[in-house]
């Protein structure tokens, strides 16, 4: 199979939980001018082909997968090569409403398929698919208040259930809640809820303060085996992990000193980072996940460029959410954490290596894939860093 760039956006419920992902797809080394020029055939079967080789499974688990569909791939004869429960057929906006493509979607919905409509504006040309569709997608952002009501309340008539697009604050996704919205898309997750002035939440000083020794100069594996044994959840959760399938151990990890010999400093700096900010319990787990994932591709993706210190990327992918999960500006979190010049420049100015790595991966979770092309990234290399890290990271999850 030719590469194609694979990416998943999380679609949240009204209660934070994931309904499911929309997927991102497109041929490496083709711009979308080439895409077009190739027609649309070729870009339906670049889906197809990620679909055989990838799997749903892997890429979203047993939520719904959100796909955009091309008119040629829905009138086509093409057979989908997913249940209709696991997927969420998109009618991109630019699609005409004639009637061969009208019935086509009828045929979709018989077959037990849900169909989303997406970017709606209010024009008349899109109203044809109002009654057949199941799932309107609204793109927020460029609506203001009253228009945003407005529209909710026309769009109810018909029966349909709204996705808000593009809600990139936690303000905007309450607003859109409030208005009556069932589904949410955007990175509000990613960014803090408030910025409190130059003050840390108090209910997230415990699991700064931990990190912080966990971090601290010179710490050697007798003040890592004591740091962790005085935190009895962080103990429970440690141990359970080594003696899972993700440590190929032979004999049973029975006690935290075995742990901080087995796994040496770094690495264990790395995994009780991960499961101290996991215990920050008043935010949704898809935040935690999207962290994993990009700590994992951080790592995965340096080891198969050459570089050394595959913890170091970890970490820089990991804290590159602090802001999100402390609710606070990240660079006051990391004034409370005393990490290397080399973090700090990584995470502030995505300088050094590990920043380049993670400006890659950053640019990889948007689907800007013309950027890490034009940088230099094999996309191969990219794209099964970021696979390998999915997986990792449902594991890891699952296990919570």
């Amino acid at each position: 199979m030719d590469e194609v760039f694979i990416a998943r956006q999380p679609i949240f419920a009204r209660d934070l939980s994931v309904f499911g992902y929309e997927l991102l797809f497109r041929e490496a080394g083709a711009s979308e001018e080439a895409q077009f020029i190739n027609g649309d055939q070729a870009t339906s079967q670049v889906i197809l082909n990620a679909f055989t080789v990838v799997g749903l499974d892997q890429l979203v688990g047993r939520r719904r997968a959100f796909i955009n569909l091309t008119r040629e791939f829905l009138v086509g004869a093409i057979k989908l090569p997913f249940p209709a429960e696991r997927v969420v057929l998109e009618l991109l906006e630019d699609l005409p409403a004639e009637r061969a493509l009208l019935d086509a979607v009828q045929q979709f919905r018989d077959q037990g398929y849900m169909v989303s409509l997406d970017d709606y504006t209010g024009g008349t040309s899109q109203q044809p698919f109002l009654s057949q569709v199941d799932i309107v997608k609204v793109d927020v952002a460029q609506l203001d208040v009253l228009r945003l009501r407005s529209l909710v309340e026309s769009l109810k008539r018909y029966g349909v259930e709204l996705l808000a697009q593009k809600v990139e604050t936690q303000e905007m996704f309450e607003l859109c809640r409030d208005a009556g919205f069932d589904y949410f898309q955007g990175f509000f997750l990613s960014r803090p809820r408030t910025i409190r002035g130059s003050s840390i939440p108090t209910n997230r000083l415990p699991t700064l303060n931990l990190m912080a020794k966990l971090y601290q100069p010179e710490v050697d594996l007798r003040d890592l085996e004591q740091i962790i044994s005085s935190d009895v959840s962080l103990s429970y959760k440690l141990l359970r992990y080594m003696n899972s399938a993700f440590f190929p151990i032979q004999r049973r990890i029975d006690s935290i000193h075995q742990a901080v010999v087995y796994l040496g400093v770094r690495e264990l700096q790395s995994w009780a980072s991960l499961l101290a900010m996991a215990s920050v319990t008043d935010k949704p787990s898809e935040l935690m996940t999207t962290l994993m994932v990009r700590a994992r591709m951080c790592q995965k993706l340096a080891e198969r460029l050459g570089y050394a210190s595959g913890n170091t990327y970890f970490t820089v992918g990991l804290f590159s959410g602090l802001d999100a999960l402390m609710d606070a500006q990240l660079e006051e979190v990391l004034m409370a954490l005393p990490l290397s010049d080399e973090v700090i420049a990584a995470l502030l100015r995505h300088e050094g290596r590990p920043g380049r790595v993670l400006e890659c991966v950053l640019h990889y979770e948007l689907g800007d894939w013309d950027w890490i092309e034009s940088a230099g990234y094999n996309p191969a290399v990219v794209i099964q860093s970021y696979l390998d890290s999915i997986d990792w990271a449902r594991e890891i999850a699952a296990r919570w």
